[in-house]
């Protein structure tokens, strides 16, 4: 029987069609942070509100509280009503609905004030079940400002929408209103939309003799190594000496963070005597097992979590010993992280500014940077995602801060951290908070996920990991649950025998999905093997009876691409660039194992439309490199 030398051909294909039986309402991402002059059309042609774009007068509408409300046309054609004369925060206009207990509500609009100072609108539905918060805005004058959220109700019933402002002086404009309901299987499947579309791309594979022709009937093995998605855990110094909680952890986990061992108060507690030694030992331990670190934090923006030495320095002496900490702590950990948590919930606390002036966040920001400028810098905040009632960090004043230090000077790179401490889930909130941060077009990622202890714990984490994995704009995920012999923060994942919990069950079945574990196909009669892999690394081991070599082994990436990366590689020869539109041939000189030493060219092209592949390829038992 003639033994072959086989080849691998692939093709990165752009998934088009994803198999789903649910006939799901698309579901729309976007949002607009540019205050404008005319607004944007209703998202879902204003789902069930009547009279969205306030084409039929009042229609629909009608007086809450006292207030005067009227029909107003700008010069442009636009319609839009207008709330004047109002004598309470709530007073103006609102609209009836009948809210359905299991379906999810996606509201947006746009909303205006007619004085010259800026004014924080809440978005308000009065259910069966009580008040309920669906969005914010920061509503200017002159334009017209972009306002997006979503509740889920504990009761079905009638509900009305109203509008509120503590500012009664102000006009409330509103116009082209939203509320879509979605189905929990519509829900649902926006998710596995995500994921297909982007967290994996589908793989084609040909098997092909030494003489180009398709090898039927091989059989390919896949085995994934780190996965592209960041899916994480946080850890603490009990980690140190604790074989069994190094076994659960680094079996699991290839992203962390120190719970408190980088902090300032845990690096300083007394002035000038800076000790490293443990945040050290965790930094050598993750780096052994090959674990990245985001930094956590530079400093902390709450009163309460200083140094006890902090609080009485003078203005000026906080400056400098607040300098002297970024510049220590960065410095010492530079290439070693992969964030710096800055400023740690500057957006509910303001230690520094009250002390320094209001743009001391922006200058620790550019100050890191000056210590390490390729490491992204991250705001990192609570409740933004967790609890529509709490306007200080909601989207709409996320942005703002992110403004305000762009304002202060600092130009360099940011990330959107959310903590996500949550009680009780609003699905439909948490997704169109994050639609509202990803109009920032920077990496956003969930650093310290957990949920309060209650009897629907573990399904409620469920939700929320499938809800952030399955956002197209969540780039990383942290659960913060470090192990303690007492507990832990609000949520373990373990117990003291480093069993899981049921909310260990959760992570490790959410995990493993985003993985693929024994992946074995066999090639058609055309030498194709297709699949759909998530984005990562991977080893190909292909076996067939007539090869020369027991096995043939291709290391390959799978990857989305961007513009800039493809124009930064297109000529590495050891990668296969697949850009949009694009068939890039590539040449690849693979050993002849049946012959001699000679070398085959092989032209292995890419179809793609937005993906690239990288390339390694290894020659089987006898040990041969293609580089």
């Amino acid at each position: 029987m003639k033994r072959e030398c086989v080849v691998l051909v692939l093709c990165c294909l752009l998934l088009i069609s994803i198999g789903l039986e649910v006939h799901a309402l698309d579901y729309d991402y976007s949002f607009s942070a540019e205050c404008l002059k005319k607004p944007l059309k209703p998202q879902y042609n204003g789902g069930i509100v009547t009279n969205p774009e306030f084409n039929d007068g009042l229609n629909g509408w009608a007086v809450l509280g006292v207030a005067k409300i009227e029909n107003n046309v700008s010069s442009d054609g636009n319609k839009f009503i207008v709330a004047s004369e109002r004598k309470g925060p709530y007073h103006g206009f609102s609209q009836e609905f009948q809210l359905d207990k299991d379906k999810f509500y996606v509201v947006s609009g746009w909303v205006q004030v007619n004085h010259d100072d800026d004014a924080t609108i809440a978005v308000i539905f009065k259910t069966q079940g009580g008040f309920q918060h669906a969005a914010w805005a920061n509503a200017k004058s002159g334009c017209w400002s972009m306002f997006k959220g979503g509740l889920v109700v504990n009761a079905s019933g009638s509900a009305q929408l109203y509008f509120e402002t503590n500012n009664t002086a102000v006009d409330i404009w509103i116009d082209n209103i939203s509320v879509q309901p979605f189905s929990q299987e519509e829900w649902t499947s926006h998710q596995t939309q995500t994921i297909e579309k982007v967290r994996k791309s589908k793989v084609v594979i040909q098997v092909v003799d030494s003489q180009g022709k398709p090898l039927p009937n091989a059989t390919i093995s896949l085995i994934q190594g780190r996965a592209n998605f960041p899916f994480g855990c946080a850890m603490n110094k009990n980690i140190l000496n604790n074989n069994a909680y190094q076994n659960w952890f680094f079996s699991r986990f290839k992203y962390t963070v120190f719970e408190d061992e980088m902090k300032w108060y845990s690096t300083e507690n007394s002035q000038g005597k800076v000790d490293y030694s443990t945040s050290d030992a965790m930094v050598n331990l993750c780096k052994s097992k090959g674990v990245s670190i985001r930094g956590h934090n530079i400093l902390w923006d709450d009163p309460k979590f200083q140094p006890n030495w902090v609080p009485s320095l003078s203005p000026q002496q906080l400056s400098v010993a607040a300098g002297r900490r970024v510049g220590s702590v960065v410095a010492k950990y530079r290439g070693q992280v992969i964030h710096w948590d800055v400023v740690n919930e500057n957006l509910h606390f303001n230690f520094f500014e009250s002390k320094l002036g209001a743009t001391a966040s922006a200058t620790f920001y550019r100050l890191a940077a000056q210590f390490d400028n390729r490491t992204p810098l991250f705001l990192n905040e609570f409740n933004t995602i967790e609890d529509q009632r709490d306007g200080a960090s909601s989207p709409a004043n996320y942005l703002n801060k992110i403004r305000q230090i762009r304002a202060g000077g600092y130009r360099g790179s940011l990330g959107i951290g959310l903590e996500g401490h949550f009680v009780t889930p609003n699905q439909a909130y948490i997704r169109s908070a994050i639609d509202t941060l990803a109009s920032a077009k920077l990496p956003i990622w969930i650093t310290e996920l957990d949920v309060q202890s209650s009897p629907n714990q573990a399904q409620f984490l469920d939700q929320i990991i499938k809800e952030v994995v399955g956002h197209p704009a969540v780039q990383g995920l942290l659960i913060w649950s470090a192990w303690t012999p007492n507990g832990c923060y609000k949520m373990c994942l373990t117990d003291n025998n480093f069993k899981n919990l049921a909310t260990g069950d959760v992570v490790d079945k959410i995990r493993v999905s985003l993985t693929h574990e024994d992946l074995v196909g066999t090639t058609n009669a055309e030498g194709y093997f297709e699949t759909s892999l998530f984005h990562g690394n991977y080893k190909a081991i292909v076996t067939h009876p007539t090869m020369v070599v027991s096995s043939f082994h291709h290391n390959l990436t799978v990857m989305p691409t961007t513009s800039e990366s493809s124009s930064e590689r297109k000529d590495d020869k050891n990668v296969l660039i697949a850009a949009a539109q694009e068939i890039v041939p590539i040449l690849v000189h693979l050993f002849d194992f049946n012959s001699s030493p000679e070398m085959n060219e092989i032209n292995i092209v890419a179809i793609a439309k937005g993906w690239e592949m990288g390339l390694d390829l290894v020659g089987g038992s006898t040990g041969g490199e293609i580089r």
